[in-house]
């Protein structure tokens, strides 16, 4: 009996966020905003790309920053200049669609064109709750080991773009980037894999591309 008590609880859990989410989106869409979902476990490189794709776009960005104490991250990115809310999610390891409804209604939406959404840093919680994003992009870094992709199946099944980030230290940390490109696509044929150093320079330009040619379709 408590088995079907807790599925019961879970599904209706999972539909009243999905009313949420698709709330958020037509919200976001009603002002010709596109807003992008980041995923990924803390160290990744999810702030420092989002920060990267600031410095290096002309989109009128703004950026909702969830964690469990969010004002690192969020503070990061005020530097750059642009609207950014801080998502506290306190013991929740994962944001959720009314949440996220909070944040947006404290940002300008009539400055805005893209939304970046900074998810909690952790590879397994926000998997089933869709938040009203457009593209979801996962950001898993070579340091966190090669079979981080093959352990963690749902986020990149349920992504549209992995981005294999931090490549420049692959040898000293003995992982194999390509393993881990190739893990992603044998999960999600689908999904767009770009391997990135952003020390180096190498893949912000895709995944910017990534970002332009989601917008237009």
């Amino acid at each position: 009996m408590h088995q079907v008590a807790d599925v019961e609880v879970a599904k209706n859990i999972m539909d009243a966020n999905k009313k949420l989410a698709d709330k958020n989106k037509k919200n976001l869409e009603d002002k010709g905003i596109f807003c992008v979902d980041f995923v990924g476990a803390i160290g990744s490189g999810k702030t420092t790309l989002i920060e990267e794709i600031i410095d290096n776009t002309d989109y009128k960005i703004g950026v909702l920053a969830g964690d469990v104490i969010s004002k690192f991250d969020a503070g990061r990115i005020e530097k750059h200049n642009v609207p950014v809310v801080g998502l506290n999610t306190g013991k929740e390891c994962h944001l959720d669609a009314h949440l996220v409804g909070h944040g947006i209604e404290d940002l300008p939406l009539d400055d805005i064109d893209v939304l970046i959404i900074e998810n909690v840093g952790n590879l397994i919680c926000p998997v089933d709750f869709e938040l009203g994003s457009h593209l979801r992009i996962v950001v898993v870094s070579v340091t966190e080991g090669d079979d981080t992709v093959e352990k963690h199946p749902i986020i990149f099944k349920t992504s549209d773009v992995v981005v294999i980030n931090k490549v420049d230290l692959a040898d000293a940390v003995g992982a194999d980037a390509d393993k881990m490109v190739d893990d992603a696509k044998e999960l999600n044929p689908d999904i767009k894999v770009i391997k990135s150093s952003l020390k180096e320079g190498t893949g912000l330009d895709e995944i910017i591309d990534c970002i332009d040619t989601a917008m237009k379709n």
